[in-house]
């Protein structure tokens, strides 16, 4: 018994590529796009000159904003700088607001502010000289809480801390007692 003949003929795959002829192109070649219309120079200044002058629509819709955002500036500015009388009335509004709001919730307030008339002139100093007082008790409060007391009083801020020291003195004892564990 003799061997088999295992070999494969060799074939040239560009001989094969000549022989079947040109292949047939799926879409536009490079030469029809290299002779595709082209616009002349005087269409493409004219189509540019549209893009700069845009759509009339819009330059309108551009221009109403505009207009509607120099009048809300105008109103505003005229509000900031001429209209502080009427702001100042609204804040006086408000102030007597919570003038009253204070006098019926706080019990500490004095009773000689809350019974006296604001029409006289008195009366307006010593509201003036009350709303300074709040507003100090207002930014301690502030600074306290920051801290971490902010509704104790100074006797109950006072036993917090000493508790604190007393509870950090025992932590250290007991430390020091117990024995550390060595280790292997």
């Amino acid at each position: 018994m003799g061997k088999r003949d295992n070999r494969i003929a060799y074939v040239n795959p560009i001989a094969v590529a000549r022989s079947r002829g040109p292949a047939a192109s799926s879409g536009p070649s490079i030469q029809d796009y290299l002779n595709r219309p082209r616009p002349t120079w005087e269409e493409v200044k004219e189509q540019l000159e549209k893009k700069k002058k845009g759509s009339r629509a819009l330059a309108e819709f551009e221009e109403k904003m505009n207009d509607k955002w120099r009048k809300e500036l105008k109103k505003n500015r005229d509000e900031l700088l001429g209209g502080n009388e009427g702001s100042s009335k609204t804040k006086e509004k408000k102030a007597k607001v919570m003038k009253k709001s204070n006098r019926h919730s706080s019990s500490s307030s004095s009773s000689s502010s809350s019974d006296s008339s604001s029409s006289s002139p008195d009366s307006d100093e010593e509201d003036k000289k009350h709303t300074k007082k709040k507003r100090k008790r207002k930014h301690s409060s502030a600074r306290k809480s920051s801290v971490g007391s902010s509704s104790e009083s100074d006797a109950d801020s006072k036993e917090k801390s000493n508790k604190r020291k007393k509870y950090k003195k025992h932590r250290r004892k007991k430390k020091k007692e117990s024995p550390v564990p060595a280790l292997v």
